[in-house]
């Protein structure tokens, strides 16, 4: 329509649209329709409102559902950016190059099929990749690896799916230099859990304590979009699927070993500890020890290289509670202390010790300690031996062994326990670790920059439970059965041995069952 207009008059439109990037977008730009071809692009308001953050603030972050043409009015405004300013450097980023090239294709499309007198700036470089006009602004696509970005001055960064992107905290580490001087950037993805750079920096900024303005765009924000619109399009889909798609839902949208659903059941029981005891205040008590019940404490001991932690439960082995917590960096010395101190005040519970290099460490000082109701192993097997047993014997050695062939069964029994609503847990640092504890290339740990050495305390507490207890109490059970009906026999049999201790079958069997009183805790459970 450009020979409707004068001179004087495209003048007006040029200046008009050079300062309002919505009357630019919503008057001349075009983008392709899967039905209909080149249409008009029309905004919708909660895109209005996204432009709007766009254009007044240096940082914005969007949290968004599918198909809600985010990335189409993200390309638009690059459109309208790169068109009026001169010697605008924008750089689109994605976990997958074709998707960053996927956004700059869109920019190139409006800039295109503008009318000719609005092409104020012809395009003097056109590739797959990028593009450069004859004002001196450029646009291009990279993906995350490599360098990307790295030594250039940038006026616009878009990190586009940005919580999809592995390794991004490393990557905006490099990348924040190069807008640090006044550039500018919008980080847009659907979720993808929790934890990661997305998550925390979305989170962050909603509670105002970053430079990002965050925005929150579910299903429901499209105005054409109804109840009964969601139900036709999620009926096939995961509940997964739903809360990353189309409910911006953090927590529901990952890939976490522990479903979601029971995630948020937990936090719903959780309680602040009554007590928070030691030097260190990281002892957390929701009840203490009482005469009649059992007790279990299962300890995961740090590597030493101090970026994980020193964790320990007490277990309440006839309700399955988690009474008693610590989390901490304690030297191997002092962290045996504390859990002697701790073992023998819950009853002198069984001690289970991962025995990791540092582990063997802090049993050794166990047993110095003549700690005696230590959980011993057979090597190989994990299978449970009695202390007492277990001395002198070079098949069996103190603590709990986690390897490659252990660590999946251990988490599996622990996921199966949450699940089967057989574990009560109380603490907010246990259900945080649960928030980040995924499955990477089908192995289950911790995001990266997180820890999950409460969950392994826990797992190898629900093993050692389901497990090796179990099996020593049935066996105990048939023991203390057999026993009995010795000590209760009305046998006047004459059963001592000649040659031997003048000592009969039952004064042995009742020097037995005194010494199995020592042992008697597992018996009640």
């Amino acid at each position: 329509m450009s020979y409707k207009l004068t001179k004087k008059q495209i003048i007006k439109e040029v200046v008009k649209c050079g300062k309002t990037p919505l009357y630019f977008i919503n008057n001349y730009c075009k983008i392709p329709h899967p039905g209909k071809g080149l249409i008009p692009f029309k905004t919708y308001d909660f895109q209005d409102a996204l432009i709007e953050e766009m254009t007044l603030h240096r940082f914005v972050i969007c949290l968004k559902a599918r198909q809600l043409g985010i990335s189409t009015i993200t390309a638009a405004y690059i459109a309208w950016l790169v068109l009026f300013h001169r010697d605008k450097n924008v750089l689109i980023v994605a976990t997958k190059l074709a998707t960053a090239a996927n956004l700059v294709r869109k920019v190139k499309i409006i800039l295109k099929n503008l009318p000719n007198w609005m092409k104020i700036s012809e395009l003097t470089v056109d590739n797959k990749n990028s593009i450069e006009l004859g004002n001196g602004s450029q646009v291009k696509a990279s993906s995350t690896s490599g360098d990307a970005g790295r030594s250039e001055a940038l006026s616009l960064l878009v990190i586009d799916e940005a919580a999809h992107i592995e390794g991004l905290e490393d990557l905006w580490t490099g990348l924040y230099p190069t807008i640090s001087t006044g550039g500018r950037c919008i980080a847009i993805s659907t979720p993808n859990g929790v934890g990661d750079w997305f998550h925390e920096t979305y989170t962050n900024a909603d509670a105002g304590q970053n430079e990002f303005m965050a925005t929150r765009l579910p299903w429901d924000a499209h105005p054409d979009r109804d109840q009964e619109w969601f139900e036709i399009e999620t009926k096939n889909m995961s509940r997964r699927q739903i809360a990353q798609e189309y409910e911006c839902n953090f927590n529901t949208s990952g890939d976490t070993v522990v479903h979601p659903d029971d995630i948020m059941r937990i936090k719903e029981n959780l309680r602040e500890p009554t007590h928070k005891v030691g030097f260190d205040r990281n002892t957390w008590i929701w009840e203490e020890p009482k005469n009649e019940n059992n007790y279990l404490l299962v300890a995961d001991v740090s590597r030493g290289d101090g970026k994980d932690f020193s964790t320990f439960h007490v277990f309440k082995l006839e309700t399955l509670e988690i009474v008693c917590e610590y989390k901490g960096k304690p030297a191997p010395d002092l962290f045996a202390e504390i859990l002697y101190t701790t073992a023998r005040e819950y009853n002198k519970a069984l001690l289970v010790v991962e025995n990791n290099s540092v582990g063997f460490h802090v049993l050794e000082k166990l047993r110095e300690k003549e700690y005696d109701n230590i959980y011993f192993s057979k090597k190989g097997t994990h299978e449970y031996v009695d202390q007492y047993v277990a001395e002198g014997n070079s098949s069996v050695i103190p603590g709990f062994t986690t390897s490659n062939k252990t660590r999946p069964l251990i988490i599996a029994k622990f996921e199966e326990f949450i699940r089967n609503k057989m574990l009560t847990i109380y603490s907010s640092r246990l259900a945080n670790e649960l928030d980040t504890f995924i499955w990477r290339n089908g192995r289950p740990e911790a995001q990266r920059s997180y820890n999950d050495d409460l969950i392994m305390a826990a797992a190898i507490g629900c093993w050692v439970r389901d497990t090796a207890i179990i099996e020593n109490q049935r066996e105990k059970a048939y023991k203390k059965a057999f026993l009995d009906a010795i000590m209760t026999s009305n046998s006047q049999l004459d059963t001592r041995v000649p040659g031997q201790h003048k000592r009969s079958m039952l004064e042995r069997a009742f020097d037995e069952r005194q010494k199995m009183k020592d042992h008697m805790w597992i018996l009640k459970g």
